[in-house]
Parts: C-alpha cells; structure tokens; sequence
C-alpha cells in the first residue's frame, strides 16, 4: 500500500523500539508565541553556492537540479542536513520508522548535536504509537516537533478509529506537503515522502519518484512558507502531548537507531556517517539550471484550507502554446479537466500525460475511478502512457542494491510546458489533491531544467518503461509496449483486477 492508506505494522514495529506511548492531547496549555526561520546562514558551502548565484543572476534567482534517481533522492537530503550550519526545517507528509528513515532522523540529529536549529513538521497519520518517541526527541535544546492535525486521543487504534468518525470532515485533511530547507539557502521540494520505498530500498516495491534541489531564493521561499504552517493553528507542538519525556529511553532509543543503521544491508549504497560534501557540491556547481521559480502553497487557515495549488497548476498548463508534458502518479479526472485538455489539442498543443498502469499502482482504488476516462483522455487528443511495473529504469534509477524489488510503481508529481516552464511538486491531479488536503510546488522559468525534465518524462513515455494507451476502431482501449500489445489493462495479478473492481463502487472524491 502506499502513501495515502495507513499501515498499522509500521506502528507496532516502532512500538517495539521506542515503546508504547499513551495519553492525549493537553488542552489547557497555551499556543507558543509566533516564530519565524533563522536569517540565512553566512557562512558554510551552501551559503557559498547561494551567494554565487544571487551574485550573477541577481536575488529574485535559483539554481537547480532534478532529482531523478532514488539514490539521489537520499543522498542529497543527507547533504543538506549535513552541510546545514545553523538550521534545518523538514516538514512531510510520511516519515516511516524503516531503515531510510531512521537514517534520515539520526542525521537530524547529528545536526542538532553540532548547534545546528533543527524543526520538524510531521502529519500525524502514521504517528500513532509514536509520542514518546516525539517528546524524547525534544528533550534535545535545538529540536523542535510539531505535528499537524493531530488525533486527541492517542491511547489506540480503535479510539483513534472513534474520534475519525466524530471528527471525519477535520481529520480526513492532511498535510501532503514535502519541503526540507537547510541554512535558509538549499531547499528540495517533491513528492518523496521519508521511507524506503521512495528511496529505492524495499524488497516489496519501489518508486520511480522526482524532487528539485534548489540553491538561492527559493530557500527564502521555502522558509516563508515553512513559517506559516509552524505557526498555524492546524499544528501541535510536541509539548502539548501528555506522555512525559524519558531520558533514559531516549537515549537507548538513539543508540539503537544508529547501531542499526550501521551495519543494515538495506543501506549497503548510502553514506551512513555524517560528512563533508563540499567536493560533490563542487562537482554539482557547473550543471545547475538557473531559473525564477514561485514555491506556491496551499494555507491552512484557522478553520479551513485554502485551495491554492489546484488552481495555479491549470494557470500553469494554460501556458502552452506547443507543447504540454504530464508525469504524475494519481490522476482522478472531472468533464472540465477533459475539456480543458481538449482545448489545448484544439489550438494544437501537443499533449502527453504519464501516469501509473494498474500494474504499477499501489492505490488500485485510484485506478478505479481513472479508467473510466482512458478514452476520453485520447479522444481529446491526449497521448497518454502507463509506467510498466518492470520498467528498464528500475535497475538503474528506481531499486538501490542491494534491493531488488517486486516492481516499480509512478509517484511523480510534474509538467514542463513549452521546455521553457517545470512544476515539480506534492500535487497529484485528483480530488483529495485538489479538494482536502495541503499540497505545494514549484513552478520555475527555466528552458534548461525544462529540457532535462521533459527528457526524463520522454523517456519514462518510452516502450520499455511505459505502455502507450490507444483505441481500436470500436473506440476500445488496448496497450502497447517495446515487446508486446495487449488488449486487457495490464495487471501484476489476478487479485490486483479484483481489487480494481471493488473499489469502483466506493467514492472518487475520496482519492
């Protein structure tokens, strides 16, 4: 199962090294005073980097490069927590307890351990279990834990059941955001969650995913908006929690996590120890992309979310005049996203959609409700493709030895229009995305990004890694691929069919 389902063995296997945590939500202690990202660093390489592009370019400009591989994915966030010389924001939407994770959090605190200002914002849907984990880690003078739209009452999956159903409407809103910013100065926005599986280490099933590092302005944008949502009312900082902090299982707790993460086999490709990356910076330098970017966001207001992503994407795609390119995971579409698609082909902008097969999906429910539109989408003129689930990209970008998963599934979430505008964001085109939960992107003018960002999405569109959806004169769908045509949506297994067909009687506009 991927992001959008919760999956109860994570917790328990957490429980097991943290230990259970009880209690609720304390109600009589006051919200902490607003507060805002330290200034951006002085010194460190990646002021360095930041200060040379603002020099050249001017300030209202970025430097980037596209994170394609799940290798890169980890360790460029493992180079920004370690090259972070006074502060470090990550806010997700998923921090999974696994091997990746953990490694992720046990840099965090190596930076914290140095002086360096560490905050976090994690959506609470897999926290459950975790709140002694969450008030030990802010034991520590320069941690600081907010979680946004908590359940009050912590004490078990069935209550925590019970209050979702008296509270469905506020609690089916999540935070599906991703964003780690370091010094004020580097920033990586995407899809990837924390986990393994978007970082090419499980054995079950692995992302193709794509992220963008940035160096310049866009870090001020990413603390602007970090800022909003540490201080609004949809988060909780940890202090509210009742489970008291415990020193002593917070530090058995910590020399656990590192002893794991140094001999795991699963890690076998990443640096497992802090270190100096000023020589791979060095290397990165020449090759970033210089672009104005606007890093756009939807708000969590005091009592609503103000939908501000969903709109700017469809102002975006208005843009073409050639040429619009799709990679995006979960599509979910209306009659008006279809007919503003077939007025784009009208005016003869040529349209190419990515998105996940039912055989690459781990949310078959979303392939549910998207079949339905298959035609529609190429009766509008849309040339749309599928991932494979054993695509010739897995080896290389998706699986990190020594892994060697099951297959490889679509989480993407970008466009590039007329390889001169990129979004690369959280955002998938569905009606959870659009309607229900927090999303963010950014969208940059770059016609050299957008050429290494449609070349990557034209690759993936290629028969060894993508099926190429088409009609036959009965107006049917069939499938074709570098080594075969077929005339039933490609499955893993006859389960997987199954499940496609239960979940089309369920709502669509819960996906």
């Amino acid at each position: 199962m991927g992001e959008r389902h919760f999956r109860p063995w994570i917790a328990v296997l957490l429980l097991a090294l943290v230990g259970c945590s009880s209690g609720s939500i304390q109600e009589d202690v006051s919200r902490p005073e607003a507060s805002s990202a330290l200034p951006a660093a002085d010194s460190g390489v990646l002021a360095d980097i930041a200060r040379s592009i603002t020099a050249e370019h001017g300030e209202d400009h970025s430097a980037f490069h596209l994170l394609d591989g799940s290798q890169e994915g980890l360790q460029w966030r493992l180079a920004l927590i370690d090259s972070a010389t006074t502060s470090l924001d990550i806010q997700t939407y998923l921090w999974y307890p696994d091997f990746s994770g953990r490694l992720v959090l046990e840099r965090a605190v190596h930076a914290a351990n140095r002086g360096v200002k560490v905050r976090m914002i994690v959506d609470d849907l897999l926290l459950h279990g975790l709140d002694q984990m969450v008030v030990n880690l802010v034991l520590h003078p320069n941690i600081e834990f907010r979680i946004f739209n908590p359940w009050g009452d912590r004490e078990s999956l069935l209550s925590r059941a019970r209050e979702a159903l008296a509270r469905l409407e506020r609690l089916n809103t999540r935070m599906h955001d991703k964003l780690l910013i370091a010094d004020g100065r580097a920033a990586i926005v995407g899809g990837r969650n924390i986990g393994d599986h978007y970082f090419g280490i499980s054995e079950v099933y692995n992302f193709h995913d794509t992220d963008l590092l940035g160096f310049g302005y866009i870090g001020l944008e990413a603390n602007d908006m970090f800022d909003r949502f540490w201080n609004g009312e949809w988060v909780l900082p940890a202090e509210r929690l009742k489970t008291e902090p415990d020193s002593k299982k917070a530090t058995i707790a910590w020399t656990r996590m590192q002893a794991v993460s140094e001999i795991a086999p699963e890690l076998a490709s990443i640096s497992r120890k802090p270190q100096d990356w000023t020589a791979e910076f060095d290397q990165l330098v020449p090759d970033l992309r210089v672009g104005r970017s606007e890093l756009v966001y939807d708000e969590a207001d005091a009592e609503q979310i103000k939908q501000n992503v969903a709109s700017s994407m469809f102002n975006f795609f208005k843009l073409a005049e050639e040429e619009l390119l799709i990679m995006n995971a979960y599509i979910i579409p209306s009659q008006p996203a279809l007919n503003f698609m077939q007025s784009l082909t009208d005016r003869g902008v040529e349209v190419k959609v990515l998105t996940n097969s039912l055989a690459s999906h781990d949310v078959p429910a979303v392939n549910s409700h998207y079949e339905p539109w298959r035609d529609d989408f190429i009766n509008a003129g849309v040339a749309l493709y599928e991932l494979r689930s054993d695509p010739a990209i897995k080896a290389e970008l998706v699986d990190v030895p020594p892994a060697d998963s099951a297959f490889t599934g679509l989480h993407s979430k970008t466009a590039v229009v007329d390889r001169r505008y990129v979004f690369v964001g959280s955002m998938n085109l569905d009606p959870r995305s659009a309607n229900i939960n927090t999303e963010m992107g950014a969208f940059v003018e770059s016609p050299e990004l957008a050429e290494d960002l449609a070349r990557v999405i034209e690759r993936n569109m290629e028969g060894q890694n993508a099926w190429q959806v088409k009609l036959n004169k009965k107006g049917k769908p069939y499938w074709v691929n570098s080594d075969e045509t077929v005339t039933k949506q490609p499955a893993r297994d006859g389960m997987q069919r199954v499940m496609n067909e239960i979940f089309k009687v369920g709502p669509a506009d819960q996906y």
